[in-house]
């Protein structure tokens, strides 16, 4: 009896079983052994093969990875590399980084950071590798090296590799030269410095050319007022002593005499208001814009008894500044408006507000004699005026006292006009601002 090969175990036990019932020979169960032996021998040849067969593919598999890995991290301008965390040998590094520290990859492996680097330098690096494994997580740090192109400057972002059972055993780390934007910070920084430093010479400078203008405005407002005071007494004597022996033209030359002192006296005054709105310090608080401009229409109208005014003031205009710089510009603004309207059978005044390119702005409007839009340029500037003394009196002072209070809140002032027709006169305050230049 043949027994075939490769029985597997509980056949052959069931033959032997039947076997014995049956008396079957020893020699044909030894033949049966032999055969299931054979059988087994050739199924383990065969998974042996195909186990070598598997593991070299993976094997492949691994090395084109691998390959594939070396490529991408070799395109990058980065300095890429991997270092083992218990004795902090290279594992593996990037083109980029061979360029620049000048090992290859092949001599880098199983070498460390003080085969590469100075050792203050070497020592660094593993201080910060080791930082990263005990934190578990990515860790940035800015780390500078000698290399090929000079001393240059990285942000190295590092992070853990972990191992199959989930322990980090490898820092990788991905440094990115940063040296031209250190420099470049650097140099801002040194630009600030001497800015900061020129800012400082140059408020010293100002500080003192206004302390210079303050002893200035003070003499102006001593030194001569006392002459102009003298002129203006004598001349009133003149004109009450000795009417009766002036002829006309005396007591016409008189009272110019004392027209012009007067009018200097106003000079004097606007200079200081000038001067005032320039060098005082702010004090911010919240302003009633209606009633202030109410109080000032009232003195103006006092000062013309016989005169009718159609003045319209909006309820509730408020802002916040400082209140006596404020009523300072208003009052120019409104004196003007008081003024240029004489003329004007139907004088008109309006104080309001309206919004202008998206800003809210406070105006005072008036129907008076206007001017010419192409002179607008002169109007915020001292001592231009765009009217004969002679038909509007005036030292050509108020709108830049206006204008220069307005920019010291950090708001802006505009004019509208047209000859014959009146002028507006709009401003804002800023709020946000501190006192502007």
């Amino acid at each position: 009896m043949v027994w075939p090969l490769g029985l597997t175990a509980t056949a052959t036990a069931a033959l032997i079983g039947a076997s014995a019932a049956r008396r079957v020979p020893r020699s044909v169960i030894v033949g049966g052994f032999l055969g299931l032996l054979a059988g087994l021998s050739v199924a383990t040849t065969r998974t042996i093969r195909r186990l070598e067969a598997a593991l070299a593919t993976a094997e492949l598999d691994k090395a084109a990875s691998h390959n594939q890995l070396q490529k991408l991290i070799d395109n990058s301008n980065a300095n890429i590399y991997m270092k083992r965390i218990d004795n902090g040998q290279y594992l593996l590094v990037n083109s980029e980084w061979e360029r620049l520290f000048g090992v290859t990859r092949d001599r880098v492996i199983n070498m460390t950071d003080h085969g590469v680097f100075p050792p203050a330098l070497a020592q660094q690096l593993r201080a910060n590798d080791l930082g990263v494994a005990r934190a578990g997580n990515t860790v940035q740090y800015e780390e500078s090296a000698e290399s090929r192109d000079g001393m240059r400057t990285y942000v190295s972002v590092k992070f853990p590799v972990l191992d199959s059972a989930g322990q980090p055993y490898a820092i990788c780390g991905i440094s990115t030269d940063i040296t031209e934007r250190k420099r470049a910070e650097d140099e801002v920084r040194r630009l600030n410095a001497e800015l900061e430093m020129r800012v400082r010479e140059r408020t010293a400078e100002l500080e003192a050319s206004t302390r210079e203008l303050d002893a200035f405005a003070y003499s102006v407002s001593h030194d001569l007022r006392a002459p102009l005071r003298s002129l203006h007494g004598f001349s009133e004597a003149l004109l009450d002593d000795y009417a009766d022996v002036l002829d006309e033209e005396g007591r016409d030359n008189l009272n110019r005499i004392q027209h012009n002192v007067q009018r200097m006296g106003r000079m004097i005054d606007d200079l200081l208001n000038l001067s005032r709105a320039t060098r005082v310090e702010l004090t911010r608080d919240d302003i009633d814009i209606s009633a202030m401009a109410r109080d000032i229409i009232a003195e103006l109208a006092a000062t013309a008894p016989g005169r009718t005014v159609a003045v319209t003031v909006a309820d509730d205009l408020r802002a916040r500044g400082d209140a006596q710089l404020v009523r300072l510009a208003l009052q120019n603004l409104l004196a003007n408006a008081w003024k240029f309207t004489a003329q004007r059978t139907d004088p008109c005044i309006e104080v309001g507000s309206a919004r202008h390119d998206g800003e809210e702005m406070f105006f005072v409007r008036d129907n008076g004699a206007g001017f010419d839009m192409k002179y607008a340029s002169k109007l915020f500037t001292a001592f231009q005026r765009l009217h004969a003394a002679a038909q509007f009196e005036g030292t050509g002072i108020g709108l830049a006292i206006v204008a220069r209070v307005v920019r010291r809140h950090g708001g802006r002032v505009l004019a509208r006009a047209e000859v014959d027709h009146g002028a507006t006169f709009s401003f804002n305050l800023h709020t946000d601002t501190g006192d502007a230049p």
